[in-house]
């Protein structure tokens, strides 16, 4: 006699509340692909005597509550686990931009050349039933002394646009790091291992689908 099996319960539906295609390719290669990408548009300036650590917390933050506030509105997603990140570079106190202009990334890798860094990941949640929840990453890095060809040579590679410190460690940048400390997906800008545990700690289903089904 055979015995039906009982197919599994759908996962949840999941809003990533960020538009960067380096935190959605961190999730997806965990297996995770959420319900959709709600960017939140949110004045990112630190404020005043505000610390890198904190500032990565309140803007993760208000990130996912911005989301979770438009995923609510939406009748294909409704109440949902909003997940929201926000990376922050940082020499000492001073934190560095998320360059757009040439000059900026320019400032940016002289400052870093030969010298050790921070970098900081604040990764918030907020459940279907509202409950929020927060972890915060810390990365310590450390570049070689970087020569002005090779400055030249990655501001002509356009890998520094929008880049919080104005460099990405996943490309060229990598061969600049020569010690690191702590999460590397968190210097990419999700750290997977507590975006994970936030998520699974609240019921989301992390390691349901890594089973082969041959």
């Amino acid at each position: 006699m055979s015995i039906a099996l009982s197919a599994p319960p759908p996962r949840p539906r999941l809003v990533l509340a960020s538009g960067s295609p380096r935190r959605l390719a961190l999730l997806e290669q965990i297996g995770i692909t959420p319900d959709a990408l709600i960017p939140a548009d949110l004045d990112e300036t630190p404020r005043k005597s505000e610390s890198p650590r904190s500032l990565a917390q309140r803007l993760a933050a208000e990130k996912a509550v911005v989301a979770a506030a438009v995923a609510l509105k939406r009748p294909e997603i409704g109440r949902c686990y909003t997940l929201a990140a926000d990376t922050v570079v940082c020499i000492g106190r001073r934190i560095l931009p998320k360059c757009e202009l040439l000059d900026e990334a320019e400032a940016c890798l002289r400052l870093l050349s030969g010298r050790a860094h921070r970098v900081y990941t604040a990764v918030s949640l907020i459940t279907p039933g509202g409950s929020k929840r927060q972890r915060l990453v810390e990365t310590r890095l450390r570049f070689k002394r970087l020569s002005r060809e090779e400055v030249s040579a990655y501001l002509g590679s356009g890998e520094w646009r929008g880049k919080a410190g104005g460099y990405a460690i996943q490309g060229k940048a990598g061969v600049f790091v020569v010690r690191l400390i702590g999460s590397y997906t968190n210097v990419v800008g999700l750290p997977l291992a507590e975006a994970a545990a936030l998520l699974g700690g609240e019921g989301y289903p992390i390691i349901g689908g890594w089973t082969s089904g041959e």
